[in-house]
């Protein structure tokens, strides 16, 4: 097999807490160092991001509109490689034989996406990663509506949604021809660089979204979920950090949702599941029950945090969600650090 060339995108602002760990690994690679092509998208950083991505040769672009999928959004336009690899700046590839195994599956002509299945759990992260690694997911409502799309502990499912897939071995080949179709698009997604091109992506790119405009163009796409896993340090061991996120996460979907610019509608498409999220956390026995599953599947008391992920969503987001129908507004990024 020919190796292709892959450009790897990385959203940044305010990032070196995390970059350095992240572009190392890529750095490593056992992969030809001329067909990786590294383009950072910067939302005006005034740390040592800038600094430490031109240590590793990144072509940095500006990305005036700061947020990560905006960063995307101009990072693609720029991407020469035939492979477009979406890669979070909080992300490290586990091995070096990472990016050789993630483009395997496009041997077959038909795929044009790939992503990893699980998240990789190391007993020496932080608990917080720790604990959203073996949930599989990093909002916990995503398990209760079942669009998830890594392995979680508590289920031994990559997703909760039904979908053809086959076996090829090292990787499922995954048929998505309806929606609502799983959080697929971030941490380790890489695409076709042609797909991307017939997609609809203007000021900003929302992974699930791209996959869902090929879907209605095309009726059905292929993507493989690829056996092995990607690491994602999220919020390392600062729940402070969990929740800014996911304040920021409902702020900019509500906002998004008022300008009609998302491809997916997750209050229609979820309505009724996000209420039995509200009940399950008004009746506790539930999330209690779900706490104790994954300490005594794991033995890893990181798990003692899902009953905190639960419920400070729950309050979040319903604060957010009000907030939202009455202003709707990006969340601020002044200050941002990631």
């Amino acid at each position: 097999m020919t190796l292709p060339k892959i450009s790897i995108v990385i959203p940044v602002l305010n990032a070196e807490s995390v970059l350095e760990k992240c572009l190392k690994s890529i750095s490593v690679q056992d992969y030809p160092k001329n067909k990786i092509e590294i383009i950072i998208a910067d939302g005006g950083s005034t740390d040592k991001t800038l600094e430490i991505g031109k240590k590793y040769k990144a072509k940095i672009v500006n990305n005036p509109l700061k947020t990560a999928e905006s960063g995307k959004a101009v990072a693609i336009k720029k991407a020469a490689g035939n492979l477009v690899a979406l890669i979070d700046s909080d992300n490290i590839l586990p091995h070096k034989s990472w990016l050789k195994k993630m483009i395997q599956p496009f041997q077959d002509k038909t795929i044009i996406a790939s992503e990893p299945i699980k998240y990789t759990y190391r007993k020496k992260d932080p608990y917080l990663t720790r604990y959203f690694a073996s949930l599989g997911m990093n909002d916990p409502i995503c398990l209760f509506i079942g669009n998830y799309d890594r392995v979680s502990d508590l289920t031994g499912k990559w997703t909760n949604l039904n979908f053809k897939e086959e076996d090829k071995g090292g990787y499922l080949k995954i048929t998505l021809d309806h929606e609502p179709i799983p959080t697929i698009g971030a941490n380790g997604f890489i695409i076709r660089n042609s797909a991307l091109k017939q997609a609809k992506i203007g000021d900003y790119l929302f992974d699930i979204d791209v996959l869902l405009s090929l879907i209605k163009k095309k009726g059905q796409v292929n993507i493989a979920k690829v056996k092995i896993g990607i690491i994602h340090t999220f919020v390392e061991d600062n729940p402070s950090k969990f929740f800014k996120k996911q304040l920021r996460r409902i702020r900019d979907m509500s906002f998004h949702k008022s300008k009609k610019s998302r491809e997916i509608d997750w209050e229609g498409s979820y309505l009724t599941k996000i209420i039995w999220f509200q009940i399950q956390c008004l009746l506790v026995f539930p999330i209690i029950y779900q706490t104790l599953r994954g300490l005594l599947k794991t033995k890893d008391k990181a798990w003692l945090f899902h009953p905190i992920a639960c419920y400070s969503t729950w309050i979040i987001y319903l604060y957010g969600w009000i907030r939202g129908k009455i202003k709707p507004a990006e969340a601020d990024r002044a200050n941002w650090k990631q």
